[in-house]
């Protein structure tokens, strides 16, 4: 059977009903396990008040003895409601000249609770980032190239005091370390120019995975697309990112981590030659030496073999990597709403002076409302205030956007209508 249920309630009249049928005091007390003073207690509030005096009572103190009067209760607010701009500070000094050595004056942090108790405090507005990084699905390696894994070692003081960052890129299935950058920052122009290397000697993979950090990914860029990341879709690569505050997304990359600060930075060499030197030691070692336990006591080596995938990087070098529409307000003259399309781009990817740019050959238009702009400079020749920018897809070249090849506007801003079907 069910273990029964009781209340306190319940308690406390079973102990009164055995009072008034005649038996002792001390004896009830002990069968309930409280005290006599309690027992009395108890029985006597319910001989004056009935059964409504054994119900809980509330444990508020009668009175505050540091309770701030209502008057000056009240003289906060109706200042407050006088001067809303003014903060606790103000409204306290004021206060100070009023009535000082009549009353005591509360504190600054009392006048803020009595503003704040009676909603004349204005909270902060939370930020609403439309780029902040969420992550995408991620994909298990089954074959050797099928899944690269990147990411930054944390920077570490040199034997000269300069900083080197470790760039460090490995093949997810085989564990085989792919390259190891000493570089001396995480700008995108040698990231990209040792990618360029990489390809050239090892292929192409069909991902890439990823943190959401620079230069792998840009906060101020259309879908936080970097310079870097436009680079590897130009050249077929699938981007994968883990989510903000997960590394374990990535824990194999971050496992070989670990054994790379253990044999290469303690201590450090000298200058940032002294460093590559340490780190291609540790790649020969760590691929062709090192017997690895999740590979079946099997080195990196005897199981990575390079990309059938060729590439022709020469034609990619990345200045040019290009870029897209922005959400970003135009604060430039109005341009002719299908010239100002090619018009207007920047030598930036993703910088804060991209207006806006175009992702050529990586990128489709789909017809769908798109975040407006507020300049009337904006609103009459950027088509991203017309079109959704879908990235990471195959799609039309610079000259077919440009032409407005494929697509139509939507909103009738554009003197043009185009019938082409998008695929």
């Amino acid at each position: 059977m069910p273990w029964r249920e009781c209340s306190v309630m319940e308690e406390r009249l079973r102990f009164v009903a055995r009072l008034l049928e005649g038996e002792g005091m001390s004896d009830v007390c002990r069968d309930f396990g409280i005290s006599r003073k309690t027992g009395y207690k108890i029985f006597n509030r319910y001989r004056e008040e009935g059964l409504e005096a054994l119900c809980d009572r509330s444990r508020r103190p009668v009175r505050y003895a540091n309770q701030l009067p209502e008057q000056i209760e009240r003289l906060i607010v109706e200042t407050k409601r006088e001067k809303p701009h003014w903060g606790a500070r103000k409204i306290r000094e004021l206060l100070v000249r009023k009535l000082a050595g009549d009353v005591r004056i509360p504190a600054k942090s009392t006048v803020h609770a009595v503003l704040d108790r009676h909603g004349l405090v204005s909270q902060a507005r939370k930020r609403n980032r439309a780029s902040k990084a969420v992550g995408t699905p991620l994909s298990q390696a089954a074959a050797p190239n099928d899944l690269w894994c990147t990411d930054f070692k944390g920077e570490f003081r040199l034997g000269n005091g300069s900083y080197c960052y470790p760039l460090t890129v490995t093949d997810q299935i085989s564990r085989y370390v792919l390259a190891c950058e000493a570089l001396e920052s995480t700008k995108e122009t040698p990231v990209i120019e040792a990618f360029v290397r990489l390809f050239r000697e090892r292929g192409l993979p069909a991902a890439i995975r990823s943190d959401n950090g620079l230069p792998f990914a840009s906060p101020n860029g259309l879908y936080n697309l970097s310079r870097l990341s436009v680079f590897w879709l130009r050249l077929g690569i699938v981007i994968e990112r883990i989510q903000p505050g997960n590394p374990q997304q990535n824990g194999r990359h971050e496992r070989m981590h670990l054994t790379l600060k253990k044999e290469t930075t303690r201590p450090p060499g000298m200058n940032i030659l002294q460093q590559q030197a340490r780190f291609d030691a540790f790649i020969s070692e760590f691929n062709e030496e090192r017997p690895h336990e999740a590979l079946a006591m099997r080195t990196p080596a005897e199981l990575y073999t390079p990309s059938s995938r060729a590439t022709t990087a020469t034609s990619w070098l990345p200045l040019a990597a290009a870029s897209a529409c922005t959400g970003r307000r135009s604060t430039s003259r109005p341009c002719s709403p299908v010239r100002g399309w090619e018009s207007r781009r920047s030598t930036t990817a993703f910088g804060s002076s991209a207006s806006c740019i175009t992702i050529s050959v990586i990128s489709t238009w789909n017809r769908g409302p798109c975040r407006p702009s507020t300049t009337r400079s904006a609103r009459s020749c950027h088509p991203c205030l017309k079109y959704n920018l879908l990235p990471m897809s195959p799609g039309w070249t610079k000259t077919d956007m440009a032409e407005g090849v494929g697509f139509e506007p939507t909103v009738g801003l554009h003197p043009r209508r185009f019938s082409r079907p998008v695929p």
